[in-house]
């Protein structure tokens, strides 16, 4: 039950990635080009994904405990530190060198692309040197 419960909202979120064209990097490059020929859509994928989250979360806390047992998480910390810095801008430069970030990366694995397979192959190598060096656990 907690795979399906795990794999329906991601198969829906692919799926919303697919539909609203941001597996497509151009897509995302054209949002990062502030400059250039500015494509505002994944502005208004942002916002409908807020939305939805900020609805299904209010919902989701209602529950006494998760669906699955356990607790829910605490409030995650507000602290700004080296760590979320470089984490930050590690992240922005690969987002903006090839307009992939992991949803959209992993949905283009599944139509089996070169370039996000790389990208996805050595996300996971990065991944595991930050377990590894800063013992982050996820």
């Amino acid at each position: 039950m907690k795979n399906l419960v795990l794999f329906v909202p991601g198969l829906i979120a692919g799926v919303g990635l697919v539909v609203a064209g941001m597996t497509n990097p151009a897509k995302v490059i054209g949002f990062l080009d502030l400059a250039g020929e500015w494509d505002p859509s994944l502005a208004f994928v942002m916002v409908g994904a807020m939305l939805v989250f900020g609805v299904g979360s209010r919902l989701v806390m209602r529950r006494p405990a998760p669906i699955e047992g356990g607790s829910f998480p605490g409030k995650p910390s507000s602290q700004i530190d080296g760590r979320l810095i470089v984490g930050s801008a590690l992240f922005g430069t690969g987002w903006g060198l090839v307009g992939f970030c992991p949803g959209p990366a992993l949905t283009n694995v599944g139509a089996l692309h070169v370039e996000a397979l790389a990208f996805v192959a050595v996300m996971a190598v990065g991944m595991i040197v930050a377990q590894r060096v800063f013992g982050v656990d996820r």
